[in-house]
């Protein structure tokens, strides 16, 4: 059982279960405005050498013709970062006034060129003007201070500079390269990342320089928004009001890049905050704009949803992952993983090929099922019967009046509303699945559900709040104290494959973040894409790190500062490993966050030099200066040689 707090003191947003933004100061970027009144902004960053002038050119104008208001360059060393100036000519004299951002890492020098050039510089305060080493240390409160008053000095030319020139700063604190103080002091936390951008926050505020966005960025989904909320949660104390530019680093590419981006950045963006946006996946820049469009679409009239009952006290706890405590029922809640349910309601008639896109392939010849890591664990099928011996692993849900007619079949099991729960029907001896809504759930169906062990609920909702709905029922079944393992349900019509992706990775991601949930239910009411659908909800539970089915990948979105061809070398490496069931692969094109990721994954594949890899295990370099042609094999003998190789099956 959760401890019950006031729900100030877990504020991190204007409101818990009404949709308003966060009311931020606007901070001027050239001629674009960022938080204050202005819409949520998206972004991206070009990925060409930054000293290729004509290929840079080119690439952020088809990102702003695609919708980029706001143009990301890497500046590595000062020769790049003078070759801003003729960037912008250019870009300038093509008609173009979208404002450029100057990205830099470790160099100081770089930044102070940079800042009287373009609108807005970024800086990493894990590496500027800082190191990480992985050293080990205890810092005495004199030493800290040291340290502080050294980067208080590398770091107040660039404050000025944008003070004179009118340059905002974005301060973007990233979990995979914090610097040895912050570990040292306050591990690798999202309270740490917290205070690595304060550290530099407050020197900017010394000087009275307040164009600040802030972000805090992991390729962690559960570090990611705990860190921003407790970022904001921070910020509300102090009375301070800075941006918020929302991103989950390293998210991949294809669908799994777009769940990983769609659930850290939709949790934030459900509880209003962000002012930009920009999804970081490993494909063309201009191919990350609609994406983060499509995101921040939603939230344009969101503010006139169906009132959703306050709270005074929060069980829910929004600044560590805690799961919500779930009695055991078959397979669901206590310390299961949470379920898949498949919706195969609406078919006419249920055949052993209908299952195949669930992860069950039956072979005739064999007369056998071969079950996948992506196989549902239960099927709704609703009036429908299956006349074929099913697999051992699958459950089927039916409705209860077609229900009683198979109720001595083995694994079947009813479908009941909430009121046919409450007349007494009969039920199974193990699992009844109930459905409810929030307005449903009152008392009486509360100590019914304590009542029957047997009971699993599936919560849906009809408003267009539905996070926070669906969130606010959590609440009150831990505050009556009842331990009913749920399944969260969302159902989706007239919709296109892209949005069933992103609207049910923002509905639903979130609520696992905040530990809820024993299950995931997508119903798809347009039919025909029960593969999308399925790779979709085993997605969410991969992106949330509540489910492991597959190998997952720590890919950069590639910039100027990519040593290698990551599209390319990411597609080779998925090739050979993506059998690998639960391992963390990290794939970083250069050193600025590589060696910090790599402490989150199991192995790491980094640019360190024009077509040299280095392997590690975990945070710990293990070869140096491998040929990127051989870089893949020696992956594949480092996994092996550390007994985490199986041969495809």
């Amino acid at each position: 059982m959760s401890e019950v707090i006031p729900t100030a003191q877990v504020q991190y947003c204007p409101s818990l279960v009404r949709y308003e933004r966060w009311r931020t100061r606007e901070v001027r970027v050239g001629s674009v405005g960022i938080g204050g009144e202005n819409p949520i902004r998206v972004q991206s960053m070009t990925t060409t050498d930054t000293m290729d002038t004509d290929a840079t050119v080119a690439q952020s104008i088809r990102m702003i013709e695609a919708g980029c208001e706001l143009v990301r360059i890497t500046a590595p060393s000062k020769k790049e970062a003078e070759n801003l100036l003729e960037i912008k000519k250019r870009i300038r004299a093509a008609g173009f006034d979208a404002p450029l951002v100057a990205d830099i890492h470790f160099t100081p020098n770089a930044a102070e060129i940079a800042a009287r050039i373009v609108e807005k510089v970024r800086v990493n305060p894990g590496n500027y003007a800082d190191k990480k080493k992985f050293d080990v240390r205890e810092y005495t409160d004199a030493q800290y201070e040291d340290e502080l008053h050294r980067i208080r000095e590398r770091f107040l030319p660039l404050v000025r500079i944008c003070k004179e020139h009118g340059t905002a700063m974005r301060i973007g604190t990233n979990h995979g390269s914090l610097s040895d103080r912050i570990l040292n002091r306050y591990g690798d936390t999202p309270l740490g990342m917290v205070e690595s951008a304060f550290e530099f926050l407050r020197v900017c505020r010394d000087e009275n320089y307040h164009e600040i966005v802030l972000s805090m960025k992991a390729s962690n989904t559960q570090v990611m928004v705990q860190a921003y909320r407790l970022l904001v949660h921070r910020m509300m104390e102090l009375g301070w009001d800075y941006p918020l530019h929302l991103g989950v680093t390293e998210a991949g590419d294809g669908e799994d890049g777009r769940i990983k981006s769609a659930v850290g950045i939709g949790a934030l963006l459900e509880d209003g905050l962000g002012d930009t946006v920009r999804v970081s996946l490993t494909e063309e820049p201009e191919l990350e704009i609609p994406v983060a469009q499509a995101l921040v679409r939603r939230y344009s009239d969101r503010s006139g949803h169906h009132p959703i009952p306050m709270s005074e006290r929060w069980p829910v706890h929004p600044f560590d992952h805690e799961r919500r405590t779930a009695q055991e029922v078959l397979n669901m809640g206590a310390r299961h993983v949470p379920v898949v349910i498949a919706d195969l309601s609406a078919k006419e008639k249920i055949t052993p090929a209908t299952l195949f896109a669930w992860g069950y392939r039956y072979s005739v010849p064999l007369d056998k099922w071969t079950i996948t890591d992506q196989a549902c664990d239960y099927a709704y099928i609703g009036k429908n019967s299956i006349d074929f011996e099913i697999p051992g692993t699958l459950g089927l849900v039916q409705e209860h009046a077609t229900w009683l007619q198979n109720k001595d079949k083995e694994r079947h099991y009813p479908f009941l509303q909430a009121k046919e729960f409450l007349a007494g029907v009969e039920r199974h001896p193990k699992f009844n699945l109930v459905y409810a809504t929030l307005p449903q759930l009152t008392p009486e169906l509360i100590d019914a559900l304590k009542a029957d062990r047997s009971a699993v609920l599936l919560i849906d909702t009809y408003n267009a709040h539905g996070m926070a709905e669906q969130r606010r029922l959590f609440v009150e079944l831990m505050k009556a104290e009842c331990e009913v393992p749920v399944i969260i349900g969302r159902a989706y019509g007239s919709i296109t494959n892209d949005d069933i992706v992103l609207h049910s990775s923002t509905d639903i991601g979130p609520l696992f973040l905040d530990g809820l949930g024993d299950g995931i239910f997508i119903a798809d009411e347009d039919g025909g894409r029960e593969d999308l659908v399925c790779r979709t909800a085993f997605g969410i539970l991969q992106a949330t790190r509540t489910r492991t089915s597959k190998t997952e990948y720590i890919s950069c979105p590639s910039c100027g500062r990519t040593l290698f061809d990551l599209q390319e070398t990411t597609t080779r490496i998925r090739a050979r490993t993506s059998h690998l069931k639960g391992l963390k692969i990290g794939i970083m094109g250069c050193i600025v966050n590589g060696p910090g990721e790599m402490a989150d994954a199991d192995y790491g594949y980094v640019g360190t030099g024009p077509g040299v890899i280095t392997l590690y295990k975990e945070k710990n370099v293990v070869k140096r200066n491998v040929p990127s042609a051989q870089a893949v094999d020696e992956l594949v003998a480092l996994i092996k040689e550390h007994g985490d190789w199986v041969e495809v099956p």
